[in-house]
């Protein structure tokens, strides 16, 4: 980016949902005028209200508006350059009305719908996650046939809801004696700090190297698998623990036998951890690049380094 080139004003949509409060922290601390839409700028959850306040202090602008308002959110577009969309599970099918204010605000320079998991065209799982991942494919189509100007990150497993239990499904915390590990536990999965998601993702914006393609948040020393997790684990606190591997047609059984949401969070298990969907294919420099080979100034937090804050 030349010097005089100003960095691009983003609005996150989202802002406040589980990656959405770091991709717009990320944004105000890489210095870009940052605005997030919220629904209620005075909210009575005093967490959401602590939140909200840590964005103003941070510079970060408020902007009343709604996903189901049309009006509130081209006002909302027509103020930025880029529009992150953080969005949540049940609202992904709804991003088509971000395009539709997109298209009659006209002024869009770069479009990031919710992604921040596997890549949706690469998949391949079962059902109830393959809905989901049909749905933000679905999404990625209609942003291509209204001809928006996009980046769509794959940022592959959040740290913070994998590590903590090493990876075991349906765990509540770290293991004492035992380790449950879908599959035989030698496919290779990513893990990334959210915080480091943010970054990335707010590198891209303005990289033209990043312009409708696919970027890859696969940073080298995040790339696991299953078995080596553990042993890694087990090397930091000196104790072996017994691994029960549960087999494929054992988790596809339990999958079906889920109530919701579980059944959703062990389809996703299985799409990685079994299938290898996050580690299966090369990636294709003409559909994709990979951040931490784009932007190696940026120092990410490793597995290894993760896990020590749980020591």
């Amino acid at each position: 980016m030349a010097a005089t080139e100003a960095k691009s004003a983003i609005l996150v949509i989202g802002a406040t949902g589980y990656i959405g409060k770091f991709i717009t922290a990320a944004s105000a601390r890489c210095g870009h005028r940052t605005y997030a839409l919220v629904r209620d700028t005075a909210p009575s959850d005093p967490a959401k209200a602590q939140l909200l306040r840590s964005f103003e202090d941070s510079g970060v602008t408020l902007i009343k508006g709604d996903l189901y308002d049309h009006e509130s959110l081209v006002a909302a577009i027509k103020a930025v350059d880029v529009v992150i969309s953080a969005v949540g599970y049940a609202q992904l099918a709804d991003q088509t009305k971000i395009i539709a204010a997109i298209k009659e605000a006209g002024n869009i320079k770069r479009f990031l719908p919710s992604e921040f998991g596997n890549d949706v065209d690469r998949v391949h799982a079962v059902e109830p996650a393959k809905s989901t991942f049909a749905v933000k494919a679905r999404i990625r189509r209609a942003v291509e046939a209204e001809g928006i100007p996009h980046t769509y990150v794959c940022s592959n497993f959040f740290a913070g809801r994998f590590l903590p239990t090493l990876g075991q499904f349906a765990a509540s915390g770290l293991p004492t004696d035992k380790v449950t590990i879908l599959g035989d536990g030698s496919v290779k999965a990513i893990f990334v700090k959210e915080e480091d998601i943010g970054t990335y993702t707010v590198k891209a914006v303005d990289d033209p190297r990043t312009l409708n393609k696919i970027l890859y948040i696969s940073p080298p020393a995040n790339i696991l698998s299953h078995n080596e997790l553990v042993s890694l684990w087990e090397k930091k606190v000196g104790k072996t623990f017994e691994r029960v591997y549960i087999p494929e047609e054992e988790v596809l059984k339990k999958i079906q036998e889920s109530p919701a949401p579980l059944n959703v969070v062990l389809a996703i298990h299985h799409s990685v951890f079994v299938k290898g969907d996050q580690t299966n294919f090369e990636i294709d420099p003409s559909l994709g690049v990979e951040a931490s080979e784009l932007y190696p100034e940026v120092k990410y937090t490793t597995v290894d380094e993760y896990l020590n804050q749980f020591l």
